[in-house]
């Protein structure tokens, strides 16, 4: 029961983007096309799954074992781009077009702070290996269905004539304020 309410909580409740604003920077960034928002939501959720996993492993077993926990945030950080490349080199030989579609927005995978601020978040709220992964594998589905509403969100706001002064950032930020207020309903749901 325990995990089933970490999902929910997750991906509606505490949605990493629209409720602890982590991971802004892909979400509007790489959402001006369904598609895109697809391939970067299973990039993320790859990343992040495995990311939690492997920097869960180094704090309990590397930097608490030898009193180095003071070096958390560099290692995580370190471990987070290593695993970014691997899955940037795997796109370009399994997805050429996927990889050109996410450009410059691959690489900031590893700058995300949605990635980084799981992985922390793991750790300080004590849960274990499985827990852990759990609530990882869920931040990332709420990630992917927030990145991928919002832009489905955003084409179809580019087949409606919008006000000049409104066009682009202002009525995608709007947009974003409307859909974490939507996201905000689902806050009675799960206590946790």
């Amino acid at each position: 029961m325990e995990y089933i309410l970490i999902f929910i909580s997750a991906i509606f409740v505490n949605n990493i983007v629209l409720s602890q604003f982590l991971g802004i920077c892909p979400f509007l960034g790489v959402s001006k096309k369904v598609d895109t928002a697809l391939g970067m939501s299973a990039a993320v959720a790859f990343v992040l799954t495995i990311a939690t996993i492997v920097t869960f492993l180094i704090q309990k077993y590397v930097l608490d074992a030898f009193g180095l926990a003071y070096l958390q945030t560099i290692t995580f950080i370190l471990v987070i781009a290593a695993l970014v490349q691997m899955v940037e080199i795997i796109l370009k030989k399994v997805s050429p077009s996927l990889y050109q579609a996410l450009g410059v927005f691959l690489p900031l995978i590893t700058t995300n702070c949605c990635i980084l601020g799981v992985a922390i978040l793991v750790i300080q709220k004590d849960y274990d290996l499985l827990t852990g992964v759990v609530y990882a594998f869920s931040t990332a589905l709420g990630f992917g269905l927030a990145l991928t509403l919002f832009a489905g969100l955003r084409e179809q706001m580019s087949l409606v004539n919008i006000p000049k002064g409104m066009q682009g950032t202002p009525i995608a930020l709007i947009t974003a304020g409307l859909l974490a207020m939507a996201f905000m309903g689902f806050s009675g749901v799960v206590k946790i």
